[in-house]
């Protein structure tokens, strides 16, 4: 087979769709190199690399006004590249296809990972909203096969969008391998240097951003009163840093939390074992990958009631409300002082993690290559 991709996403975010990209990729490489596989980028200044062997070509554009345009070009430019290269699938790995795709014969898949800006248009610009609309609903009507990371994911595509479930295929993702390994004391303790990080406490991973309720963590630490050090790794966004820091101020917890702006993907196994929990009380989200990178890291969980959050964390993590601080405040005291329980989430985490493994998810989506041809 020879299979296109739209591979921006793998070169140039560091997170999230950057690396189920990344992931999804590379397990097709291992596990099927018989194909060529060809990656399609707007541009060669990579923000990421990551490991290419001789089967694969990059692809970026060819005619100038793909290359002053590189947005027009992922949109509509690409298909002339496509025909020229005569694939016989394309697959968009992170909710969209060119405009025109069908004209091109092609058959199509894309995964779709969340329609949160359906649910919850006030937390994006309008604009956005109208641009990810027209993209996405584009991509779920005029595929062959739609990938939802979630049967909740699958649900919103359904509702919204009014696609059949026959078009729509669940294939939950999976984290690097690289966070199923447990390392020695010796080898966490110098990253924990590196980032001048206590020896233990509780984690926050993701972007600082409202719906990932970072300030409700905080007001829960004030009022139990519990005194343990937080990390915090994410990239900020402006606005809604500027919300939770004045909170940390004011209740003097300028020492007790610690950001981590950016760290490599290959050190951030180390920040999730030296955990003592994992705390993710998002309000909403399309899968959460960082709930499977803690259970794989031997993290116990405490995460939000609902959504698709007990479709990855399983039945051995502690739920709560994300909108009431006094409930996140009394599991995480309970998480924290209870060995037992902490015991017995680490070790039926690590069997749900297990779930999730790569060679699981990758298998079935070569399946649905196999199923359009």
């Amino acid at each position: 087979m020879k299979i296109g991709f739209d591979a921006k996403r793998a070169f140039f975010n560091n997170t999230g769709l950057g690396n189920y990209s990344r992931n999804t990729l590379s397990q097709l490489f291992l596990n099927y190199p018989e194909n060529e596989y060809i990656l399609y980028c707007p541009s060669k200044n990579y923000k990421i690399k990551f490991s290419i062997p001789n089967n694969v070509r990059i692809e970026t554009p060819i005619a100038i006004t793909g290359k002053l345009f590189k947005t027009y070009w992922r949109s509509f430019l690409i298909n002339q590249q496509l025909i020229k290269d005569k694939l016989d699938i394309f697959h968009g790995l992170s909710n969209e296809l060119p405009f025109g795709i069908t004209q091109t014969k092609i058959k199509t898949v894309v995964t779709i990972h969340d329609l949160i800006f359906k649910r919850f248009p006030n937390w994006y610009k309008s604009v956005d909203v109208k641009i990810y609309d027209k993209k996405f609903k584009y991509a779920a009507t005029y595929s062959d096969i739609i990938v939802a990371v979630s049967k909740q994911t699958a649900d919103d595509i359904h509702n919204f969008y009014k696609i059949s479930y026959d078009k729509i295929r669940i294939i939950y993702q999976s984290c690097n391998p690289q966070f199923y390994k447990l390392f020695s004391k010796e080898e966490i303790k110098k990253i924990l240097i590196k980032y001048n990080l206590p020896d233990e406490y509780l984690l926050y991973v993701g972007t600082i951003e409202e719906r990932k309720n970072l300030h409700r963590i905080v007001e829960a630490l004030i009022k139990s009163k519990i005194n343990f050090p937080l990390v915090v790794v994410g990239r900020k966004t402006k606005y809604y840093y500027k919300k939770v820091l004045p909170i940390i101020s004011a209740n003097k917890l300028d020492k007790q939390i610690f950001f981590i702006d950016k760290i490599d993907n290959t050190e951030l196994p180390y920040i999730y074992q030296a955990a003592k929990v994992f705390l993710y009380p998002s309000i909403f989200e399309g899968f959460g990958i960082p709930l499977l990178e803690a259970q794989a890291s031997a993290v116990p969980v405490i995460t939000s009631k609902g959504g698709c959050f007990k479709e990855v964390a399983g039945e051995h993590s502690f739920y709560v409300d994300p909108l009431n601080s006094d409930e996140l405040a009394d599991a995480i005291f309970k998480v924290l002082n209870d060995k037992q329980l902490r015991v017995e989430m680490i070790e039926k985490g690590r069997i749900q993690a297990k779930k999730f493994l790569d060679s699981n998810s990758i298998h079935q989506l070569y399946k649905i290559y196999e199923e359009l041809l």
